[in-house]
């Protein structure tokens, strides 16, 4: 399907339409400038140490010692990345990387494929899920070897390149072997697009890439082909990415002239507006969007736009609170830094950033354990709300600055059915290891199955599912109690339903079973169907 990018709605200056991570501007170099009295000192130490220190010190890993402490001491979010560790660090926002092509867990120190990414390079020389990979060319991949790094290391590569894999596969006796080449593996951060019923879609956006806007175009526009007139956004656990992607998403749903982000800097290069042009798709669309603690960054761009410009509610628990723009430069040796170069606002004038300190006072870092301790994940009048911050949206409605958006609905975290017994199964992962053992004993039978509802009909039923679990728990050093279990009965059999779905049928049918008993998503869906949504007045003050 086509994408669409509308490209005329920055307003000031062009270099935010590149902006990334939080907001976060990449690719530019550094500059020499004239040394200040501190970097001459500097250079001086570096001197010093490299010709007279008792041991002949290598002055670059020194400096890759140093680094990383001089920029934690300016704010939480300003990091050194290693020359080493750069591809890494930009592929996971890149959209693609180079490998073979298949999501994987780590089961019984042994790597078992869970997916094999569509028309990639494992698919084509013909690996299927369920698949256990016990050695990349001569790297055996079991026991203490079977890491997920251990897993990058050896799968991933550049293009064009050849690993030899060896598969155990249940359905052959002796292990199979495969060339396969390396190929371009997308990452998509769309994690699934459904419909909930006939006319409301869901879509779950796991990070904000390059590739982002267009598969969430895309995702919106297939579902109102099949009838959405009314839309879920998932934002929840997404933790930001590219700043443009989340501009372009907000101005599918804003009409003209309508602000979506500012930022402000010490210097004018870093300060920036972006504001809608009326050219999106859903402008009169019912929509609304989950958060929780773990949506940061872009995602708080994207919510921010959205409840400001009243066009949206937000539902779930209030965001993480990061509103710093990072500039990414790269030094001379391939490495780089981020510094954080300016501050993000929404439109009524919001800052999200949350307080921190400068250096290492570890308050910042226990935050969210902070909110834990005081109830705020499960009452929403534990929730610290700076009344000297109030600012208004567009249509009159009061909001509040000070870390992260509020929602408008809040929903506490869902604990029902947590008990101990279900924590002890939970601990020593027994859910996914016996999910994994369901899905390989029907696998074959699943070969035809190609939606939830028909893999349900198939997998025993709920009773003898609950209590074959149990005896296998109790083999596996979890005695059986069933005060406990009847109470955590509901949410491990929901849980363990949508790993077998994933080890079925991919990711995005996990994530589907899961949310049909999700409060969030129910209270969202609540919310368009009794049409809740704020009704936007032609004109709004900030306080």
């Amino acid at each position: 399907m086509k994408s669409k990018r509308n490209l005329g709605l920055v307003l000031l200056p062009v270099a935010l339409a590149v902006g990334t991570v939080g907001g976060m501007f990449i690719g530019s170099y550094v500059t020499r400038t004239q040394y200040s009295v501190g970097e001459e000192k500097l250079k001086t130490v570096l001197g010093l140490i490299q010709r007279e220190y008792v041991d002949e010190v290598d002055v670059d890993s020194l400096l890759d010692t140093l680094f990383p402490e001089l920029l934690g001491s300016l704010d939480p979010h300003s990091v050194y990345i290693p020359a080493s560790e750069l591809t890494d660090v930009n592929s996971e926002l890149d959209g693609a990387f180079y490998g073979v092509g298949v999501s994987f867990q780590i089961l019984n120190d042994t790597v078992v494929v869970s997916e094999v990414v569509a028309d990639g390079p494992a698919e084509k020389v013909g690996l299927q899920a369920g698949d256990k990979i016990v050695k990349a060319d001569t790297t055996s991949l079991t026991g203490k070897n079977a890491t997920t790094e251990m897993v990058y290391k050896t799968l991933r590569g550049p293009e064009g390149t050849k690993v030899n894999l060896e598969i155990v596969r249940r359905s052959s006796a002796k292990p199979l072997k495969y060339e396969v080449i390396r190929g371009e593996v997308p990452q998509n951060s769309v994690d699934v697009a459904y419909m909930i019923d006939d006319s409301i879609g869901y879509v779950r956006i796991s990070k904000f890439a390059r590739t982002t806007y267009d598969e969430f175009y895309n995702a919106l526009t297939e579902l109102s082909r099949k009838g959405a007139d009314r839309f879920v956004l998932d934002l929840r656990g997404n933790q930001g990415g590219y700043m443009e992607q989340a501009i372009l998403m907000a101005n599918e749903f804003l009409p003209a002239g309508r602000l979506i982000v500012y930022t402000k800097g010490r210097i004018p290069d870093n300060e920036s507006l972006a504001a809608s042009d009326g050219t999106g798709s859903f402008i009169d669309t019912p929509v609304t969007v989950l958060t929780d603690e773990f949506s940061a960054s872009a995602s708080e761009i994207l919510a921010g736009a959205l409840q400001d410009n009243d066009r949206a509610l937000i539902i779930g628990r209030r965001t993480f609170g990061k509103g710093l723009v990072q500039n990414q430069m790269t030094l001379p040796d391939s490495s780089a830094i981020r510094l954080t170069v300016a501050r993000y606002f929404t439109p009524s004038g919001r800052s999200i950033q949350k307080e921190y300190k400068r250096g290492h006072d570890g308050k910042y870092e226990m935050d969210l354990m902070d909110r834990y301790a005081r109830g705020e994940f499960y009452n929403v009048d534990s929730i610290k709300v700076d009344k000297s911050k109030a600012f208004t949206t567009f249509g009159g409605r009061t909001v509040y600055g000070g870390g992260g958006i509020m929602p408008d609905y809040f929903v506490p975290s869902d604990t029902v059915g947590y008990t101990s017994w279900y924590a002890q199964v939970n601990d020593q992962g027994l859910i996914p290891k016996y999910a994994f053992s369901v899905a390989e004993r029907y696998r074959d039978m699943m070969k035809g199955v190609r939606s939830i509802d028909q893999m349900m009909k198939i997998i025993p039923r709920d009773e003898t599912l609950l209590n074959n679990f149990v005896s296998y728990a109790a083999a596996n050093g979890v005695p059986a109690r069933w005060y406990y279990i009847n109470q955590s009965r509901d949410l491990l059999l929901r849980e363990l339903k949508a790993v077998i779905a994933r080890d079925i049928l991919g990711f995005s049918s996990y994530i589907e079973v899961l949310n049909r008993k999700d409060p969030v998503l129910d209270r969202a869906v609540k919310a368009l169907q009794q049409n809740e949504m704020p009704l936007p007045k032609e004109s709004g003050k900030k306080k």
